[in-house]
């Protein structure tokens, strides 16, 4: 069993980004392989991740992807595809530790999570305008679920020696069995600049070496490194020695292996050539799921990255476009001038080509997008839609779709989960426009299962536009829901006659 921790937090904003990317540069330091996981459904923070790391950062989330194909991804990653297995696997929490997709429930949280890989939680605790009453917060978290397993405390952004004196005698009287496992000063310095839907991108924000170097300085000099580790590797042994108590009692247990590598592929069920399909990737094209990616090489295909930023062509011979989330908005005038590469996703949607597009990629496919200082800027115009950026989120949270008709992602009835989180919204198709035969069939619910509306305007747009072969959304779905999605995905790219030349 490979060792894992949990950084979960008090709240969103509590620090919890920098204090694990610090913990992830501290232990590559200390030698160590550290594989990154991402609770819930956060593109930009894998990204840091694996900066750090040297390895893809992985998104895992209980509500989404359910128990076991979240247990088998992290089985499947600290197995590493390479032939180097991680020595220790790092997890950060989404939101606060409890804050899932219900209020009454752990579901979606990082909690469920933690209790699921039985990943030792560190709880970092914002330490801002609190002294005596940073131990009754802890106190708190820690006793309501007390199955939970915790290895302690840090407490981040301590403001003075004295600060961190109080802190420690609270936490003596009134929390002595509760692991004080260090304090962190507070140093803006270190933390990523933000923006609409987040923290800045990995591009954008390079943690280069010598900020990591600060980083596990910073986390060394305030954090005992050697407890973290003594707490993962204990859980990793008990683990361990429940499944060898369970297979002698001829229990079923989670099954750790039997899928492929990360990044390697399966073997097929045919002996068919992959297929070539290109998956959008660069600055503005940078939100993706790892494991839709892996999966998609799994079923068949030759993945082959291209940029509609800095490209004039698409691939040669793609039998498909998957085009991926990002910030189209922040780089519509470079897009724009792009004119050949417009010309040839167009061409190709027009043809018949197969084409599946989320969120940022989904914008791209339009006829032209308004940014956030409200210049237009023409994009590809397969689909007939316009889109304005906001100033605040038009959308955000977990979307089940239910598909009414046939797509690329399989046969009407196909089932999946994902996300929403969106700042742009649908403008109306221009009117009198009525040469493009284009139907939603995505029929989506909330987490809750409420119907969403999936009009223009102010309406939610959890909708899947499909017109020809070119299925455009809003919604980031993650494969690893339904994995036969992928299966489905590569087969209809197998099945076209339409190729880029």
């Amino acid at each position: 069993m490979h060792p894992l921790i949990t950084i979960a937090g008090t709240h969103s904003g509590c620090g919890k980004t920098t204090v694990s990317l610090a913990l992830m540069a501290a232990l590559r330091r200390a030698g160590f392989a550290v594989q990154p996981f991402k609770a819930g459904p956060d593109f930009i923070d894998t990204g840091h991740h694996g900066t750090v790391t040297g390895r893809q950062g992985q998104n895992i989330d209980g509500w989404i992807m359910g128990r076991q194909a979240c247990c088998e991804l992290v089985s499947r990653a600290m197995s590493n595809p390479a032939g180097h297995p991680a020595d220790i696997g790092v997890i950060e929490g989404v939101m606060g530790l409890f804050d899932g997709a219900s209020g009454s429930c752990d579901s979606g949280s990082t909690a469920q999570l933690a209790s699921w890989l039985q990943a030792p939680v560190v709880l970092v605790a914002d330490a801002r305008s609190m002294a005596r009453s940073a131990a009754a917060l802890v106190s708190g978290y820690v006793r309501f679920d007390p199955h939970l397993p915790f290895a302690g405390v840090i407490f981040n952004r301590v403001g003075s020696s004295n600060h961190r004196s109080l802190i420690a005698e609270a936490m003596r009287t009134a929390c002595p069995d509760i692991p004080v496992l260090g304090f962190l000063p507070r140093d803006e310095s270190l933390e990523i600049p933000a923006r609409h839907l987040g923290l800045n991108t990995a591009a954008e924000s390079p943690l280069t070496a010598g900020v990591q170097d600060r980083l596990a300085r910073w986390f060394t000099a305030g954090v005992s490194l050697d407890s973290i580790l003594t707490a993962a590797r204990r859980a990793a042994a008990s683990r361990a020695a429940e499944c060898q108590a369970a297979e002698r009692a001829g229990q079923c247990v989670t099954r750790q292996s039997g899928s492929a590598p990360d990044g390697i592929v399966q073997s097929r069920s045919t002996a068919q050539a992959p297929v070539r399909i290109g998956v959008s990737a660069d600055e503005a094209f940078c939100f993706v799921y790892a494991e839709n990616l892996r999966l998609l090489q799994s079923t068949g295909a030759e993945l082959v990255f291209f940029s509609p930023l800095h490209d004039a062509h698409l691939p040669a011979g793609l039998h498909g476009v998957y085009l991926t989330g990002g910030y189209p908005e922040l780089h519509a005038d470079r897009l724009y001038e792009n004119t050949l590469m417009r010309t040839a996703v167009y061409d190709f949607s027009l043809a018949g080509g197969i084409v599946y597009a989320e969120c940022g990629g989904f914008m791209y496919l339009m006829q032209q997008l308004y940014d956030q200082q409200g210049a237009l800027w023409p994009m590809c115009g397969c689909l007939p839609f316009s889109c304005a950026m906001g100033t605040r989120f038009r959308a955000l949270g977990y979307r089940q779709v239910r598909t009414t008709a046939d797509s690329p992602l399989g046969a009407a009835g196909t089932v999946l989960r994902g996300h929403e989180f969106h700042y742009s919204h649908l403008c109306a198709p221009p009117a009198g426009d009525d040469t493009m035969n284009i139907t939603n069939i995505y029929d989506a619910t909330d987490r809750n299962g409420t119907p969403l509306n999936s009009g223009t305007g102010d309406a939610p747009a959890a909708a899947g536009h499909l017109q020809r072969n070119t299925l455009g959304s809003y919604v980031h779905l993650h494969f690893a829901s339904c994995p036969d999605a992928a299966r489905a995905f590569v087969g209809a790219c197998r099945r076209s006659s339409v190729t880029t030349p």
